[in-house]
């Protein structure tokens, strides 16, 4: 039990130090970071639960006020912001991402943690963000769809490098991999 408290409190302290990369400025304002490559690492990696918890965990803290995220946001506040979407999506995320690497036992494990981290951290992921967006920012759906899109060829390596870091973890620490 202590173990796993451990991992989840070390994946969150990952996607927070994630937060710490200098982020990607784009058009749209909202930049572009690699804490989403924390969320699909935590499913992929603790599995289902265990990955929600640790995205939970840093949400919660998130919005006690810790400037945890990407330039250094926190608070309340960002529950109006046009991101809340996607930051209130990370459990969700994680949590589909874990679901299909411990429900896909076989096969490649790169290529079951990638399809993994696609699903949870971007389909299901821009579901939730795409929601958030519209309710904060009142754009139409094809609007919050359309500003989102940009986003998607580098959650998709992030997908990729997701897949190939849950695989070398798990054949240099196989019982590390508790997704499986």
């Amino acid at each position: 039990m202590e173990r796993q408290i451990a991992y989840i409190a070390l994946f969150a302290a990952l996607i927070a130090a994630l937060g710490l990369l200098p982020p990607i400025p784009t058009p749209t304002g909202v930049p572009i970071t690699a804490q989403t490559l924390g969320v699909m690492l935590a499913g992929t990696i603790l599995g289902a639960k265990r990955g929600a918890l640790a995205s939970l965990l840093l949400v919660i803290i998130v919005l006690m006020g810790l400037p945890l995220l990407s330039g250094g946001r926190g608070g309340l506040g960002l529950l109006q912001g046009p991101t809340v979407g996607f930051l209130l999506g990370w459990p969700i995320a994680s949590y589909f991402s874990g679901l299909i690497v411990g429900t896909w036992r076989k096969g490649n494990l790169f290529l079951v943690a990638s399809v993994a981290s696609i699903i949870g951290g971007i389909v299901v992921l821009y579901l939730c963000g795409v929601v958030g967006l519209i309710i904060n920012t009142k754009l139409s759906v094809m609007e919050a769809t359309m500003g989102s899109i940009i986003y998607v060829p580098g959650d998709i390596i992030k997908a990729i490098v997701a897949g190939f870091l849950t695989q070398a973890i798990a054949k240099a620490r196989p019982n590390a991999l508790l997704s499986r």
